[in-house]
């Protein structure tokens, strides 16, 4: 009853008060993500979401993943989890590795990893400009991985001023500390943003131990610090340099696993970057010349002195993988009404993985000069833009792989435009995944497997107000992957490897609905519902089965957010989680379906800005009816919690 009754009074106040200010003026909204280059939302059939910095500064307490999860067709698990567990990005239903995460348009990956999925942990939120959502197989202009869709991560950019500061400082709940400073400006021919952040919490305990009480049990914390430079060179007005470097490195203790503490189980992750993004004008088209350098180094260690994990008294992981990215494509207009978008890029990885035990299970090292793997891409699109309103992408990408070889993509994406108020499209388009070193070349590899490939159609109607002060957006989406790869365990000979075996279709509609209710005050509501099915052979027999694991198949969400006064800033709202099944094994190894229920998370966040906006006070409240539910099965989740802190822009 006391949950219900805090419910309806979160919906009450959210009448009165408001989230995250969402201006509304979707038609004339200017992406890059979804062409390569800035075009705006009425040119386009692709369907994507833009999280600016307005937005991301009025999450105030919150980490880059449960801002995402709380946007239409994207469930992150883990995101309320413990502060430090792992975030696993689901964009409409799809596994993990078939989401491409990308920062300035770079893709970037983990080639230590099983699926080589980059970890967002390491992007704190304070050096993002905008998150760009592009929802759909994207694999023509973005290549591997982008099955379901790009989360293009765009970077804090140069201040205007020769010099300007910004920074942050939180306190919050489980003893966090937040801290956050950076110096930009430009001077000249040259600019420059430096930034550095500080994060640090107790965390909770992350395991739900119920197995091996009463004993003591630990909070498992985790430490972070990033680092951020940029530069840039514009030595005319035609040339653009601009060098980066970002580094992080996060600590942290972790447990065994699901119903399973650990009391000295610690990792260390750590991520640096260095790279250059170059723009040439020539004439009226514009090159483009992007290069990225990507390390991250993993390490596990558990010394068993506190207590064991009943398989080894010691055992230490190390995971390191390099990747070098190069991208160079031009952007040429042939007429204002067709552009082009054509390029090659180059993509090398490699790893060293170790593992040792004093244990029966101890595995050889792998090293790169046999985890290691080349890709070359050529692709094109041409966007067609015509004065009747109809508009027009279609492209093509050929890939080149060192291991399985070729493979080619397409997409096609027409839409039109209605009396400047509705926008109806459609998108076929066909994506990939490679396969990862691991699977390719570890003690389980086979280097017989072909690529993940798949279809997408999506279709759908947006409408947009004649004032530009409401839009609201139906899409649905149907997705089909074939030779998913499956790791197969082969009773006759006790054998195990990587295979392509299953064949995955997914289906669901998204809900999403932005509104200008006055000059102060604006309201955003989105629906997701997904669902979706694999198909595997089981002794010769097909068999098909739900398996969106720890995914719900509904998902609702709003926030209503004004400016009661030109100080104050109130936001509210809520965040409802529909069903969701996850795994459990019994004594036998065998897999067991679990049913996790439902759950509604209320937050609000309050600002207060003096200094003529210069300071502005805030607090963040997270789940303030200190709702009782579970993301994974066996692991915790963070109940009330808060935040309070100050953010300056001199």
């Amino acid at each position: 009853m006391k949950k219900k009754i805090f419910i309806a009074a979160a919906v009450l106040i959210s009448n009165q008060l408001s989230a995250q200010q969402d201006s509304a003026k979707k038609l004339n909204e200017v992406f890059v993500t979804a062409n390569k280059f800035p075009n705006k939302t009425s040119l386009t059939g692709k369907v994507v979401v833009v999280i600016t910095r307005e937005q991301l500064e009025k999450s105030g307490g919150k980490d880059l993943a449960q801002v995402l999860t709380e946007q239409a067709g994207l469930y992150v698990n883990g995101a309320t989890s413990n502060p430090g567990k792992d975030k696993s990005v689901y964009l409409r239903g799809a596994k993990v590795d078939h989401t491409l995460i990308t920062i300035d348009g770079v893709p970037v990956y983990d080639p230590s990893g099983i699926g080589s999925n980059f970890d967002i942990r390491l992007l704190p939120i304070d050096n993002i400009e905008r998150v760009e959502i592009l929802k759909g197989s994207q694999s023509t202009l973005y290549g591997s991985d982008a099955i379901a869709g790009v989360i293009n991560i765009i970077t804090r950019k140069e201040n205007k001023k020769p010099l300007g500061l910004t920074g942050m400082l939180a306190y919050g709940s489980y003893n966090t500390l937040h801290a956050n400073v950076g110096i930009g400006g430009k001077r000249g021919k040259f600019d420059y943003n430096l930034g550095y952040t500080y994060y640090k919490t107790a965390g909770i305990n992350e395991a739900t131990d119920t197995i091996t009480k009463p004993h003591t049990t630990d909070k498992d914390g985790n430490d972070q610090n990033s680092i951020y430079v940029s530069l840039g060179f514009h030595p005319t007005s035609t040339i653009s340099i601009q060098p980066y470097i970002r580094y992080t490195k996060f600590n942290g203790n972790i447990d065994q696993g699901a119903f399973t503490d650990e009391l000295d189980y610690t990792y260390t992750s750590d991520n640096f970057q260095a790279g250059l993004s170059n723009e040439f004008n020539l004439g009226k088209g514009k090159l483009h010349v992007l290069y990225n350098y990507n390390n991250t180094n993993r390490e596990y260690i558990d010394d068993s002195v506190k207590s064991r994990n009943g398989y080894s008294i010691y055992s230490k992981g190390t995971y390191k993988g390099r990747e070098h990215f190069a991208d160079a494509y031009i952007v040429y207009p042939f007429t204002q009404y067709a552009k082009l978008t054509a390029g090659v890029d180059l993509r090398s990885s490699n790893s060293d993985q170790a593992y040792t035990s004093l244990s029966p299970y101890d595995p050889k090292p792998l090293g790169k000069d046999s985890l290691k793997q080349n890709q070359l891409g050529v692709y094109a699109a041409m966007v067609l833009n015509t004065k009747a309103g109809f508009n027009a992408e279609l492209g093509g990408r050929f890939n080149h792989h060192s291991t399985y070889g070729s493979n080619f993509v397409f997409n096609f994406n027409p839409s039109f435009l209605l009396q400047e108020q509705w926008k109806f499209f459609m998108n076929i388009s066909s994506g990939y995944k490679t396969p990862t070193l691991y699977q390719l070349y570890s003690e389980y590899g086979n280097k017989k497997l072909d690529p993940e490939t798949a279809i997408s159609f999506e279709t759908g109607v947006q409408y947009f107000t004649k004032n530009n002060k409401a839009s609201g957006r139906i899409t649905y989406f149907n997705r089909s992957v074939k030779d998913v790869i499956a790791f197969f365990f082969d009773p006759n000979t006790y054998q195990s490897k990587y295979i392509n075996q299953d064949k995955q279709k997914d289906h669901g509609i998204e809900l999403e609905s932005s509104i200008q209710l006055c000059k102060t005050m604006s309201l955003k509501l989105f629906y997701t519902y997904t669902d979706g099915n694999i198909t595997t052979k089981n002794n010769g027999k097909d068999t098909t089965y739900f398996n969106l694991i720890r995914r719900p198949k509904s998902s609702f969400g709003f926030n209503l957010g004004s400016n009661i006064t030109k100080q104050l800033y109130v936001g509210t709202g809520l965040n409802a989680v529909g069903k969701r099944t996850d795994i459990t094994y019994d004594a036998f190894f065998n897999q067991v379906k679990v049913d996790l229920k439902s759950y509604v998370l209320w937050n609000m966040y309050v600002q207060y800005a003096v200094l003529k906006n210069k300071l502005k006070l805030f607090a963040d409240l997270h789940n303030i009816t200190d709702a009782k539910y579970t993301e994974s099965y066996g692991f915790n989740t963070m109940g009330f919690n808060a935040t309070a802190g100050a953010r300056f822009n001199f």
